[in-house]
C-alpha cells in the first residue's frame, strides 16, 4: 500500500469519525446509553487514534508549513 493510499484512508475515517462525533452528540438523545457509549465515546477514542495517526503521516509536511526548513530556508 503506498503512502498515498494510506493518506487517503486516514482522510476518510477521520472525516467519518468526525462526523459520527457531531450526530451522536446532536442526537444522543435518541440512542440508549449502551449505544451511545459505544458510538460517541468509543468513536472518540478511535477518532484520537486516528488523528495521531494522520499526524505522524503528515509530520514532514507539517514540519516545513509551520516550523520552516524546507528548501531554500536558512536557519541561523
Amino acid at each position: 500500500m503506498t503512502r498515498n493510499t494510506l493518506l487517503k484512508i486516514l482522510n476518510l475515517l477521520l472525516g467519518l469519525l468526525m462526523l459520527n462525533q457531531v450526530l451522536t452528540g446532536f442526537f444522543h438523545g435518541s440512542f440508549s446509553h449502551e449505544a451511545y457509549e459505544l458510538l460517541h465515546e468509543g468513536g472518540g477514542v478511535a477518532l484520537a487514534v486516528v488523528t495521531v495517526l494522520h499526524l505522524i503521516m503528515n509530520w514532514n509536511w507539517i514540519k516545513i508549513s509551520y516550523f520552516g526548513g524546507g528548501a531554500g530556508s536558512r536557519r541561523n
